[in-house]
């Protein structure tokens, strides 16, 4: 198969053969199927790398290197093209739709085997050939490895530049030159995050910049009286959930007399604006009230401790009650809730808050992974934050799952928590 490159305004074809070639002034060895031994291109500054026109990315299962380099302002491409095989092309699209409003122009080359590495070597040096004088770069991160070998061989036998994202410590890698490593800007934000791994929708709630002060009072007493009001916070959630009707009210069953911490606790609620006490009767004022009564007061305290630690952490961007929805295949909808989620060092951080006992706590650890797995990548990380504590065999199991834990008593100290997970590489 003829590979063809255009050098300089030549058109140099070269061919399978392994024979030596002249063509111009030109002398060139092909060492295998379309690819060239030696280019005459000059080497890029550092300054120039850093200011190339165009990235060529792989398109791959694992989208955040091929976008932190597009968002970071010294390295930031006006145009990217991306290699993309048959089963990749709804990572392009989310890729897309990524790219785009923020004014980088898209061309899109079709692997049809992203096995065969003569026919990506071939169109590679194809996409090589519009760009005679340079300025594109590859980045080397995604595809499958043979994608990837295939992609390199190739530019270094055109003596284009080359770079590698570290998946973990968020640092752009230059191959070919040889350079200091760039560390990447942390732009990432929540939304384009989902979005590159799949969600169609990403739901986030709007006006939840900080939560009010009387909820926040509210949710230091009851950690301060975790012990004293461990056993009535599950009546509370079960009041809360008979509420789900069109009064969002329920009976109170027991006497003050009967229950004292009870309704110790239902005052606590309601001098928080949470609930209204009528007699043996709870109401609540609205479903965002109920939803915090019925165990949404631990999601609210694990958001504002993460709002407080943005800055000193780090923290990209921060939400709470955030809802996607995919459609995986083709298939019908898929809808997922995270309770608190957020971007730090260009990675997704998904928080699980919970005050219910489950019978499985396995159940909820493997559906955390799940998760994990499916909108975080290999780089995306999990936290457990729940009122009850875990047994041992639990424990064991979040340690195998590589899941977080911050249970019961440890909630006193959830932001010290919170600040060793996310400075702490895992």
């Amino acid at each position: 198969m003829a590979a063809h490159l255009c050098l300089a305004g030549k058109s140099i074809y070269t061919h399978a053969s392994g024979r030596n070639r002249k063509v111009g002034h030109q002398n060139l060895t092909i060492t295998a199927p379309g690819r060239l031994s030696r280019l005459n291109r000059q080497p890029l500054s550092a300054a120039n790398l850093m200011k190339l026109n165009t990235h060529l990315i792989l398109v791959s299962a694992q989208p955040i290197p091929s976008i932190t380099p597009m968002l970071d302002d010294a390295v930031k491409p006006k145009k990217v093209v991306m290699l993309v095989s048959p089963d990749m092309q709804e990572r392009a699209r989310a890729l897309e739709n990524i790219f785009k409003p923020r004014g980088i122009g898209i061309e899109s080359y079709a692997i049809a085997d992203p096995w065969n590495a003569e026919l990506i070597s071939d169109k590679v040096l194809d996409i090589l050939c519009h760009y005679p004088d340079g300025g594109i770069a590859l980045n080397a991160t995604g595809g499958t490895k043979l994608m990837s070998i295939a992609a390199c061989e190739a530019f270094r036998s055109a003596n284009a530049p080359i770079y590698y994202v570290h998946p973990r410590y968020d640092r752009l890698l230059w191959l070919s030159p040889k350079l200091p490593p760039h560390e990447l800007a942390d732009r990432l934000k929540l939304k384009d995050y989902l979005m590159a791994y799949g969600a169609d929708l990403v739901d986030i709630p709007a006006g939840m910049q900080s939560v009010p002060p009387a909820i926040q009072e509210l949710t230091g007493e009851l950690l301060a009286g975790i012990d004293r009001y461990a056993d009535e916070l599950g009546t509370l959630n079960y009041l809360a959930y008979q509420s789900d009707n069109a009064q969002l009210s329920a009976k109170i069953g027991h006497s003050r007399q009967s229950r004292p911490v009870l309704w110790e606790l239902l005052e606590l609620f309601e001098a928080a604006g949470i609930c209204c006490l009528e007699h043996r009767l709870i109401r609540f004022s609205d479903p965002q009230m109920r939803f915090i009564a019925n165990g949404g007061w631990l999601e609210m305290h694990t958001y504002a401790a993460c709002l407080q630690l943005k800055q000193k952490c780090g923290i990209q961007d921060v939400a709470c009650n955030i809802v996607i929805q995919r459609h995986p295949a083709g298939k019908t909808a898929v809808k997922n809730e995270i309770d608190v989620g957020l971007i730090h060092a260009n990675r997704l951080h998904l928080i699980e808050c919970k005050t219910r006992h489950f019978e499985k706590d396995a159940d909820m650890l493997y559906k955390l992974d799940s998760l994990r797995d499916l909108m975080g990548g290999l780089q995306g990380r999990t936290m457990l934050v729940s009122f009850n504590n875990l047994g041992k065999a639990s424990r064991a199991r979040a340690r195998e799952l590589n899941v977080s834990l911050c249970c019961k008593t440890e909630l006193k100290h959830l932001q010290q928590h919170l600040t060793n997970w996310l400075t702490t590489r895992g």
